[in-house]
């Protein structure tokens, strides 16, 4: 009898935490970190394999800033690819508590990869994202707004 207990606890305790869990698919606003301007929306999607996946769906024109087309010095396959339409975030992992992991992000401007992991607000409408070489310390932050 213990032990049913025992096994209806942790399955129950295993939804839980998956029911809570939000979505991080949709659109997103890339905003600079630099100017708070919006440079790009990003459409998340969860793959079958649970990953989410980010693609470019539209460059944001900013006034004195002509955006690139394509993706020069970039590294395979990314190299001569246009930007809009460019996967530019794999493989990351919700781990728990609206938290993300274990993901690559390029930046299509400069053709760095880098480490990312991500933390949902608990409202749902800002994604922090960290970008980082070796460790996290390492890195810089980006929020993206739900669009």
């Amino acid at each position: 009898m213990g032990r049913n207990k025992f096994i209806f606890a942790a399955l129950f305790s295993t939804f839980c935490t998956g029911a809570f869990a939000q979505d991080i698919s949709g659109t997103w606003k890339n905003i600079d970190d630099k100017t708070g301007a919006s440079k790009a929306l990003i459409e998340i999607r969860k793959e079958a394999n649970g990953t989410y996946t980010g693609k470019i769906i539209k460059v944001t024109p900013r006034p004195g800033y002509t955006p690139k087309e394509v993706c020069i010095d970039c590294p395979a396959p990314y190299t001569n690819k246009p930007i809009l339409g460019m996967d530019v975030l794999k493989g990351l992992t919700f781990v728990q508590n609206d938290e993300y992991t274990g993901g690559k992000i390029i930046d299509p401007l400069t053709g760095k990869i880098y480490s990312m992991k991500a933390k949902l607000s608990a409202s749902g409408k800002r994604l922090t994202m960290r970008g980082y070489v070796g460790i996290s310390a390492l890195g810089r932050s980006q929020t993206w707004i739900r669009d």
